[in-house]
């Protein structure tokens, strides 16, 4: 069995399997998997942030609640890429059809796919590059639509499943389409303090 080191050397480095067995071991770490295997320590989010995730998780499930065909997951779930990471976006759907094609056996663990829509948070504890470069990592493997939210500028960045992010300031709505039809976003909710 794998034991989560004391401290992470920049010379350890993963397969997919040995990460899913590393998180069954250490199910308090908050972790991801790079591509290249390295792994990627997170922090759990502040009181606001959690807040705010939660305002997003409801929102999202409304509306597959209301536009079906479409699976919300949480934060708390890793998805191995077609590259290899393992990542867990703050928020992400997924179409019934992808969702109903995986084995039982794939469902239970890190689903192997790459969601449609991804949704990445910022917090005050974030990177902002380290989550630009997550965000390009989805879109690689195939997002077709993702939205880093910024809270402390009220913006958001769009990102395609190709070509360059798109930001956006001051909207009081996020529109999905057309890549997910029916999604609106409440903005000024998410940033209500």
């Amino acid at each position: 069995m794998l034991t989560l080191p004391r401290q992470l050397s920049e010379a350890l480095r993963l397969t997919p399997a040995q990460f899913a067995e590393l998180c069954a071991a250490n199910p308090e770490a908050v972790l991801e998997l790079a591509a290249d295997g390295r792994l990627i320590e997170m922090t759990p989010a502040g009181g606001e942030t959690g807040r705010r995730n939660n305002r997003l998780a409801v929102q999202l499930g409304l509306w597959a609640r209301n536009q079906p065909g479409w699976c919300v997951f949480d934060s708390s779930t890793g998805f191995l890429l077609p590259d290899g990471s393992v990542l867990s976006p703050d928020a992400s759907a997924v179409r019934l059809e992808r969702w109903q094609a995986l084995s039982s056996e794939a469902r239970q663990g890190f689903p192997p796919l790459c969601p449609d829509l991804v949704v990445e948070l910022a917090s005050p504890s974030d990177r902002l590059l380290d989550l630009r470069r997550k965000m390009a990592t989805y879109q690689a493997n195939g997002a077709r639509l993702g939205w880093l939210l910024l809270p402390e500028i009220r913006g958001v960045e769009v990102w395609h499943a190709s070509g360059e992010p798109q930001r956006l300031e001051g909207l009081a709505v996020l529109d999905g389409e057309p890549e997910l039809p029916g999604l609106r976003l409440d903005l000024a909710e998410l940033w209500d303090d």
